[in-house]
Parts: C-alpha cells; sequence; structure tokens
C-alpha cells in the first residue's frame, strides 16, 4: 500500500508520527509538502493528495493542518474523495470501517504526536465493512455526482 502525505505548516509537527507509522506498518508513502513549518496553504496540499488518491498514484492519504478541518474540506471537493476528519480512535476505525473513507485529515494543534500515530495505524489497517455502509456510500456518490 502507497500511503499520500500533505501538511501546511500547522500540521507539519504530526509528520513524522505518520510517517513512523507509515513505515512500521511496511508501507510505502509519498510527501506531497510541505517540508518545513514556514506559512503555506492547506488547499495546496490537500489538492496534491487527493488528486493522488482519485488518479491511483496513492492508495490512501493522510492529510494534516493545523485542526484537520479546513484540510478535509478542501480534499472534500475532489471528486471520489471521502475524507474523515479524525480526532481519536474509534473515529480512525469507524471511518475507515463504515464510511470507506480514502483520506483522513488531523490537527496539529488539537492531536499529540503519539496520538496521531496511532491514528494512522488504524486507519490504515481498518477494512471497509461493505455490507448496509455499501448503501450508504452509494447515496453519497450519488449525492456528489449530481452536484
Amino acid at each position: 500500500m502507497v500511503i499520500g502525505i500533505g501538511a501546511d505548516h500547522g500540521g507539519y509537527v504530526l509528520k513524522p508520527s505518520v510517517i513512523k507509522a507509515i513505515e512500521q506498518l511496511g508501507f510505502d508513502y509519498i510527501d506531497y509538502g510541505t517540508y518545513s513549518e514556514d506559512s503555506c496553504d492547506y488547499p495546496d496540499y490537500a489538492l496534491k493528495v487527493a488528486n493522488a488518491v482519485k488518479s491511483g498514484e496513492v492508495d490512501r492519504g493522510i492529510l494534516l493542518c493545523g485542526t484537520g478541518i479546513g484540510i478535509c474540506i478542501a480534499a472534500n471537493k475532489v471528486k471520489g474523495v471521502r475524507c474523515g476528519h479524525v480526532t481519536d480512535l474509534f473515529s480512525a476505525k469507524a471511518t475507515a470501517e463504515h464510511n470507506d473513507a480514502n483520506i483522513i485529515s488531523m490537527g496539529g494543534r488539537i492531536t499529540s504526536p503519539e496520538l496521531a500515530e496511532q491514528i494512522t495505524k488504524v486507519f490504515l489497517t481498518t477494512e471497509f465493512a461493505g455490507g448496509r455502509h455499501q448503501r450508504r456510500i452509494d447515496k453519497i456518490t450519488e449525492i456528489e455526482n449530481n452536484n
């Protein structure tokens, strides 16, 4: 599995923990930036990772900004992306298992590096359950296709 990582300056602090988790799982990753804490715009990194997921260049994505909210909103503007904003282990599991999320977002100002590492592992090792959840994903896709 190949994971795309993108962060703005506010999420940059979590990148080492996310990368550590990915490497411990034996997965590869592509780092789409940013590469420092210099101020930058989160939509730029959301778009890079979301397009990489959409095209199949990467299998899943992890986005990081100050709260994880703005970068999540931006990523969800890309057709085919289902990005969940995650702040705890239950949400990390549920967004993969129930929502078939292909990207998660976290916030460097609200999530500790240790928790970000755990969230990454849970998200990347949880499979979509299908079943009744697929019906709901199909409805989301229909909304997306009609708007």
